[in-house]
């Protein structure tokens, strides 16, 4: 990595599960096959997904979260304190499409030796670029449903709550690090989704203060990251749900850009802007020389293929309000935020990143 940024080119991490892969999980749902000949099949199609991302130029290189169902909840629930059931999720996304599942803290969250610590060391043996991880961030163990998750009395004070997330996360991102990570992503949407006044409206109703949210989550972030290793970039992917090609949330970053971009103790962000849901580009005049956006201007949730002099132009528009230096190019999302995936053929989703390499060459004169 020539600089503590994103990659010209860059993603945001999820990617279509393959059929071996689906077939696999059925097969260990059935009993047909057992965890550790999952591990086998999960080991062998990551290793081949690493080698296409590489083949096709990116510097950034991931698992796909092949070894997920979920984007948070596998990571979430692995917390100490923290367990999951089936229930009403609180994502109930456009179209009446909701997941199933949601988690509850029974006890103090901590934080303890991560499986996806693992995961991370298995993608460094087989990338010869920049191998990333991927993580939900803080807010996501409260943004979702709030005190309604507690066991009773658990929390009273709230900032115990806040503060315990974060020593936790400090936990994980230690480790990470001491795994040779030097590539991690926080996947927090809470940000994106406060730009939307039916979910600030929520969150009044359930009984948070939408103006201090972001204060308060960005604070969870810098209690993870006190101890950040300077050589340890540090990114956050904010979009407005991505769940079979539907979404939540819309609203334009205004609400939240100062805070966003100064508060948040990050070097980058993946920021969502394939459709007039994101708003405008204004908000980037709030980015700080420093930290980089990266424009999420090719959307994951269908296969047509964005015109290369399109998302040009759009580079163009953004740069008005943000040096073209301080900007990359992604897809807007994950292409597998769950298992399920998007509605979009793999060969749909590998052309999108190839597209996105060759317009960074084009733009920047590297896609690294």
């Amino acid at each position: 990595m020539t600089a503590l940024r994103p990659f010209r080119a860059d993603h945001v991490g999820s990617l279509l599960r393959t059929g071996t892969l689906k077939a696999a999980r059925e097969a260990t749902l059935a009993g047909r096959m057992s965890l550790a000949e999952l591990q086998e099949v999960e080991d062998q199609e990551i290793a081949a997904l690493v080698a296409k991302q590489e083949a096709i130029g990116l510097h950034s290189v991931t698992d796909g979260e092949f070894r997920r169902a979920y984007w948070h909840f596998d990571f979430l629930e692995r917390l100490p304190g923290v367990s999951s059931e089936a229930g009403d999720s609180g994502m109930n996304f456009k179209g009446g499409v909701g997941v199933p599942k949601t988690l509850r803290i029974n006890d103090r969250v901590g934080y303890a030796a991560h499986p996806m610590v693992g995961h991370f060391r298995y993608l460094a043996t087989r990338a010869r670029q920049t191998p990333k991880m991927t993580i939900p961030g803080p807010s996501m163990l409260h943004y979702r449903g709030g005190r309604k998750m507690m066991a009773p009395g658990l929390y009273p004070d709230m900032d115990e709550f806040y503060a315990d997330v974060g020593r936790a996360y400090a936990g994980a991102v230690a480790d990470m690090y001491a795994a040779g990570c030097r590539y991690l992503q926080l996947d927090d949407i809470s940000f994106a989704y406060l730009c939307d006044p039916a979910q600030r409206e929520m969150l009044r109703e359930r009984g948070d203060d939408p103006d201090r949210q972001p204060g308060i989550y960005a604070g969870m972030v810098a209690t993870a990251l006190a101890e950040k290793p300077a050589d340890l970039l540090i990114t956050m992917h904010l979009c407005r749900g991505n769940f079979r090609s539907t979404f939540i949330a819309s609203g334009g970053y205004e609400p939240v850009a100062e805070v966003l971009f100064n508060a948040m103790p990050v070097d980058g962000y993946f920021m969502e802007w394939d459709t007039d849901r994101a708003g405008g580009f204004e908000p980037l005049r709030f980015l700080p020389k420093g930290k980089t956006v990266v424009l999420g201007l090719v959307t994951s949730k269908t296969g047509t293929l964005e015109s290369k002099d399109d998302i040009k132009r759009r580079i163009e528009e953004a740069a008005k309000f943000a040096p073209l230096d301080q900007l990359c190019l992604s897809p807007q999302c994950g292409f597998a935020s769950t298992q399920e995936g998007n509605t979009l053929a793999e060969e749909e989703q590998w052309r999108k990143l190839e597209m996105i390499v060759e317009v960074a060459r084009e733009v920047w004169g590297t896609a690294a």
